[in-house]
């Protein structure tokens, strides 16, 4: 045994032996151990009610493998079943709606669908809103359902409108603030046509002339100051049965004249006190006037003295 062994081993079998020992506790123990337990069963509680609250939203929304409510991921798309509402923008391709439904869009203002380019840039824009429908585009179209007939298309430069009729239902008819070109202006059957312009002239005009028909009516012409007939390289004719011109004025003829033919008229006939029958003659005067004058050798078509006496 060495020096070193022999000390050590000396003096352990020296030290004082206590009678009763002391031990040290190891854990938690006191108020630490009733907090630890209090936020163990706290944090117990929260994972139960979390794990209800799961449950009870998957049951309410409708969660199922193909999607959520009314919500259905399909190979197709995405199918929306009931009434849905957006509060963000929503970006689609296409919009299609069962077969035996229509596609509502509904909306508290407004419904506006905009269409942009490949830059962003807004190309068209259709508003439906509580007081008109706007449409902004180049180029706006509407046609038929069968054929892709253009029924009307407006555009900066014209309107064009492709039905077959056009009809106008209200009260005070169409009101055109400038020119109008058309081939046919109709009326409806058994219903009056009136072209009307309260406070200027009517003008009607065509390269290769103007047919005004009325097949079961009659045809009326009617202005405040003067009516002009023209015709600057043909003729006007008038063909009808009878040809009435009212309200001219009646030229005179002389009493010589009128005694004289009454005199050898009374010699010549026996029935001389037979009433006879006048015969007018029609008049014009320089200035394009018309006036009525009894013909015979004293009428006033031959005289230049009594000629134009209602001018």
């Amino acid at each position: 045994m060495t020096r070193e062994q022999y000390i050590l081993a000396t003096q352990q079998n020296s030290l004082p032996r206590t009678e009763h020992p002391q031990f040290y506790p190891v854990g938690i123990y006191g108020w630490r151990k009733r907090c630890l337990y209090f936020f163990v069963l706290l944090l117990l509680v929260t994972m139960i009610v979390n794990l209800a609250m799961t449950i009870w939203i998957l049951k309410v929304m409708n969660f199922t493998v193909d999607g959520m409510g009314n919500l259905r991921v399909t190979k197709k798309g995405i199918r929306l079943e009931g009434i849905s509402e957006f509060l963000l923008p929503l970006y689609v391709k296409e919009i299609h709606s069962r077969k035996d439904s229509p596609l509502v869009l509904q909306s508290d203002r407004n419904v506006t669908v905009n269409a942009r380019n490949h830059m962003g840039q807004l190309t068209g824009q259709l508003t439906v809103g509580a007081d008109a429908v706007e449409a902004q585009c180049k180029r706006f179209e509407v046609r038929a359902s069968e054929g892709g007939k253009v029924l009307f298309s407006a555009d900066e430069d014209e309107i064009v409108i492709g039905a077959d009729r056009l009809k106008v239902t209200g009260t005070e008819g169409a009101v055109f603030g400038h020119s109008v070109e058309t081939p046919h202006i109709r009326a409806e059957p058994s219903q009056d046509l009136k072209l009307e312009s309260p406070t200027r002239s009517l003008v009607m005009e065509a390269p290769r002339g103007v047919q005004v028909n009325a097949a079961a009516g009659d045809l009326k012409a009617t202005c405040r100051k003067e009516l002009h007939l023209q015709s600057t390289e043909g003729e006007i004719f008038l063909n009808a049965d009878t040809i009435r011109l009212g309200n001219l004025p009646v030229g005179s003829f002389s009493s010589s004249s009128s005694s004289s033919s009454s005199t050898s008229s009374s010699s010549s006939s026996p029935s001389s006190s037979a009433p006879r029958q006048t015969i007018y003659e029609l008049c014009v005067c320089p200035s394009g006037k018309l006036y009525l004058s009894p013909a015979g050798a004293g009428s006033t078509c031959q005289s230049s003295s009594n000629i134009c006496l209602w001018s």
